[in-house]
């Protein structure tokens, strides 16, 4: 869990499930057309995806655990590791997750933290050069 002071949690202080919600929403409206990123998808429907990243990033920044509880641990780096991911499709999940961030009201605080978090994230799950 991820805590802004004692009590309140980052997912809390951005406003729940709403707020991260339109943010993945907004991600995925963006990966569905991109040449890059959508056939790292295998599932014709990215609902089921979308409903898998929500619920992570729900998680993460101190949701419900309903991700773990259905899923076990992250292991993000293994789920990703079929997939060729280099900086390009890097920078083309980072153009739509930061279409996402700008499709909300966050503070300025607010938003560099999760940009700061995803933007190491995105960099982490590089496995090819290119």
């Amino acid at each position: 869990m991820v805590d802004v002071d004692e009590g309140t949690s980052f997912y809390e202080e951005v406003g729940g499930f709403e707020t991260f919600r339109r943010i993945v929403a907004r991600f995925y409206e963006g990966v569905a057309g991109d040449e890059v990123l959508r056939p790292m998808y295998p599932e014709a429907d990215l609902g089921p995806a979308e409903e898998r990243f929500l619920l992570f990033l729900v998680q993460y920044w101190g949701g419900p655990t309903t991700y773990s509880d259905n899923r076990g641990h992250p292991r993000l780096r293994m789920r990703h590791a079929p997939f060729t991911v280099d900086t390009d499709a890097r920078d083309r999940w980072l153009l739509h997750f930061r279409a996402g961030l700008d499709s909300v009201e966050l503070t300025p605080e607010q938003d560099a933290r999760f940009w700061d978090y995803v933007t190491h994230a995105a960099t982490f799950m590089v496995n090819s050069a290119g």
